[in-house]
């Protein structure tokens, strides 16, 4: 009789296992109740983690869904804060640059376009006479309070924006700047027809599962997306929640922070259908009711940046925490 080897295959366990994420509403004084906030501290890839995440109800009318943005300079986080008259929540939203302290995504507020994505990359080394042209994504919400993460055609000429519900593939060649024209030919835009939205990239989340287009919108180089960073992201579910997550990072044995992969997991797991990363790293910073969440990972504390998402209460007898 032949004796039969067993071998039992024992598959890697994954490095972002699912977290459990406990309700700290109460640490961030008097909240609506369409607003919670949730607080993890599970480690990720057996290295420490602390994440932040804010769910708020989109169909709650009482609530003034809202961006800020500075024209030629930055604030901080805070000082929006003060400056906005205490809204119920501040976060990072968009890359910027710091020579004109100007947005590098869309920022759209009242249905208007008040910053436009950045569509093209300048060559290096010996392609400096070679540019390629993307199309970021963004988050946006509608007058029916409807969430969608679409890649967007903008145009400082146009008073709206064009969503294509695809990613695209990014447009190579010598041209430095193309007109409208060629870029709403290139593929199957539409009007985005969004009251507020800002823009990131890329994309974690589609159709509820984790579809990264790093390598259509060009956001990180090389091996950059599998790196640990800070992270600010948003994203939303199918029964209308949104979604506003922020990772700590770069506190070496505290909070190391994510990688793109390990933050669209975290976010499908708690049931987002579709997400995007935003600005993360120095800027990522999230204030409820004033009072930070994540510890910013710049020694000189807050960074500050030209535009924040923002969640006002209509009702105005709210307490602000100590």
């Amino acid at each position: 009789m032949k004796k039969c080897l067993l071998v039992i295959v024992i598959l890697p366990t994954l490095s972002y296992a699912q977290l459990k994420w406990k309700n700290v509403d109460s640490i961030f004084g008097a909240l609506q109740s369409s607003i919670h906030v949730y607080f993890n501290n599970d480690s990720l890839d057996k290295r420490p983690n602390i994440a932040y995440y804010a769910e708020i109800d989109l169909k709650d009318k009482s609530l003034d869904i809202t961006v800020d943005t500075t024209l030629n300079r930055r604030l901080t986080p805070t000082q929006y804060f003060e400056k906005d008259n205490h809204p119920l929540l501040v976060v990072n939203c968009t890359f910027f640059e710091f020579i004109h302290n100007s947005n590098l995504n869309v920022v759209m507020k009242d249905g208007k376009l008040l910053a436009y994505n950045n569509e093209t990359i300048s060559g290096k080394g010996k392609d400096t006479l070679i540019y390629q042209h993307v199309f970021g994504s963004a988050i946006g919400i509608d007058r029916k309070r409807n969430a969608d993460v679409a890649w967007l055609l903008t145009d400082s000429a146009k008073s709206i924006a064009y969503a294509s519900q695809t990613p695209i593939k990014a447009i190579k060649d010598s041209s430095a700047k193309h007109d409208f024209n060629f870029y709403y030919n290139y593929s199957n835009f539409s009007k985005w027809k969004m009251q507020t939205a800002v823009g990131g990239g890329p994309v974690l989340l589609q159709n509820g599962e984790i579809k990264i287009t790093n390598n259509e919108e060009l956001k990180f180089a090389g091996k950059a997306i599998n790196d640990k960073h800070p992270r600010t992201s948003m994203g939303y579910t199918k029964d209308g929640k949104l979604i506003i997550m922020v990772i700590e990072g770069r506190f070496p044995n505290k909070a190391e922070g994510a990688t793109l992969e390990q933050e669209a997991k975290m976010l499908k797991d708690i049931g987002c259908i579709e997400a995007l990363n935003l600005d993360g790293g120095g800027s990522s910073c999230m204030l409820i009711n004033g009072k930070q969440t994540i510890t910013p990972s710049d020694k000189e504390g807050q960074r500050p940046v030209p535009a924040v998402f923002i969640i006002k209460s209509k009702n105005k007898l709210l307490n602000i925490p100590n």
